[in-house]
């Protein structure tokens, strides 16, 4: 077998069983495979074993995928042709990459700041477009990550109400580079406690559908804390 698709196939064991520890099916787990460096040719074979949910770090990078991937599928032999890609946007996303980023991805999930929350409103606007949306949370409070404090959350929700074409649809987070992965289940627990806090509130427009955390090192601790979407590359392509 490829070993990009065993090392699918082992990744996905793995989710099943810190599914079921957590009370919860691997149905209710969705895999993001993080392609960031890697070849259209290595992406097209996690596409032919029928994982569809990719996801990218730099818009400019995605756009040089972008094409090549739909056209891969549209003349693969070992794809069917009714397969859609599904695209996110995993990684930090400046405000003047907007535009081609509602371009590509069905969802982004690094939203750190109302200035990028209003251009995207801006520009879904011009196109007509809905956009899905998790805000992203700094809950290792790393100087050198991006994300909101978590302290500023509910305001930053009020505030976004306004930008009715912008749909929250839950939460992210990253936790530390670490060798002990046992070292990020409270950053990870955090993220799942502001999740709960905001659905009490039922806030009309606002959902907590997604909590998009844990990475190779750590995705194992983050879906026993609640994770429902795990951004995984490392362990599939190495």
């Amino acid at each position: 077998m490829n070993i990009i698709a065993d090392n699918l196939t082992k990744v996905k064991a793995r989710i099943a069983l810190a599914a079921e520890r957590s009370g919860r099916t691997p149905q209710e787990v969705k895999l993001v495979v993080v392609t960031k460096g890697r070849t259209t040719e290595e992406i097209h074979t996690v596409l032919e074993t029928g994982h569809t949910v990719i996801g990218e770090n730099r818009v400019q990078e995605a756009q040089q995928k972008y094409k090549t991937i739909n056209q891969l599928i549209t003349d693969s032999d070992n794809i069917s042709s009714d397969l859609t890609c599904e695209w996110h946007l995993i990684g930090h996303l400046q405000r003047n990459k907007v535009k081609p980023a509602l371009d590509m991805f069905g969802m982004i999930h690094s939203v750190d700041s109302f200035r990028l929350l209003e251009e995207i409103s801006r520009r879904a606007e011009m196109n007509k477009q809905q956009v899905d949306i998790l805000l992203q949370i700094n809950t290792t409070k790393e100087v050198s990550k991006f994300g909101l404090d978590a302290a500023e959350l509910f305001e930053f929700i009020e505030r976004s109400l306004s930008y009715p074409v912008v749909h929250i649809k839950g939460l992210m987070t990253m936790g530390m580079f670490s060798d002990s992965p046992e070292e990020n289940r409270p950053a990870f627990a955090l993220l799942r406690t502001l999740a709960e806090k905001i659905q009490v509130e039922e806030i009309t427009g606002i959902s907590m559908q997604y909590l998009s955390m844990g990475m190779t090192n750590d995705f194992e601790i983050a879906i026993e804390e609640g994770a429902n979407i795990v951004r995984i590359g490392r362990a599939i392509f190495e």
